[in-house]
């Protein structure tokens, strides 16, 4: 692991934050003074400032149910960002988005390794979301939804559609294009009105109240885990 990552993932500082660290030789591996892009394995000693660094054993895992009007985002600079809903006493990610006129689930972790085999658009895992639209909806608009619509350059991947009221749809997608969904909505002649994300992968959102979060029950992460073929590591 590289050294910037390593501080990083203590919680305590970001990337950059740890790269000046370094270039102002206030960090040292076993002892040494540590330089820029050096790798570290487990039971390497790192030290800021002469204090030990740790990695947590037990990354967490969270659900949110993000609420309308909060940004997807960890940056404590952005008014209505996800950390004023989930308090950690180390740091989290947020696993992929949703815009800020959406609602619902979102995955946060301190688990940095897991973010990147969760969003990696080749491994196309589930999104299901319900959305409610501007006018009824046809047996013509659900069939396009279904196969693809053309935006952003590309013919999104086919998904799985289903009507549940006269103005509202299931949809499941096995992509993350930016606001996607409205996009698709928006070239076939509609408008989006409500957009919640209930599950990713074999995460539901369940009865979780807008605005509160949970940890991932052991169940749910070993199903992710087997899923991704993904073994956390422990430093």
């Amino acid at each position: 692991m590289r050294i910037n990552k390593f501080i990083s993932d203590t919680g305590k500082f970001s990337r950059r934050g740890a790269d000046r660290l370094i270039e102002e030789g206030r960090v040292f591996v076993n002892g040494k003074r540590a330089k820029i892009g050096m790798r570290i394995a487990p039971g390497d000693d790192v030290r800021v400032d002469g204090n030990q660094l740790y990695i947590t054993r037990n990354n967490v895992y969270i659900a949110l149910n993000k609420p309308v009007g909060i940004t997807s985002t960890t940056e404590k600079n952005v008014p209505g960002n996800l950390l004023d809903l989930v308090q950690q006493p180390f740091r989290v990610f947020n696993i992929g988005r949703l815009d800020k006129e959406s609602e619902g689930l979102i995955l946060m972790t301190s688990d940095g390794d897991i973010v990147n085999e969760i969003l990696r658009p080749e491994n196309e895992h589930e999104k299901e979301y319900v959305v409610r639209v501007d006018r009824p909806i046809t047996p013509e608009f659900l069939e396009n939804m279904a196969s693809g619509v053309r935006i952003l350059g590309t013919k999104t991947h086919p998904s799985k559609v289903e009507q549940l009221s006269k103005y509202e749809f299931n949809i499941t997608l096995t992509q993350g294009l930016n606001r996607q969904i409205r996009r698709m909505c928006e070239e076939l002649g509609y408008e989006v009105y409500a957009l919640k994300r209930h599950r990713v992968m074999n995460i539901h959102l369940g009865n979780l109240p807008i605005g509160q979060w949970r940890y991932l029950s052991k169940k749910e992460k070993n199903t992710l885990f087997d899923t991704l073929d993904y073994e956390p590591r422990e430093w």
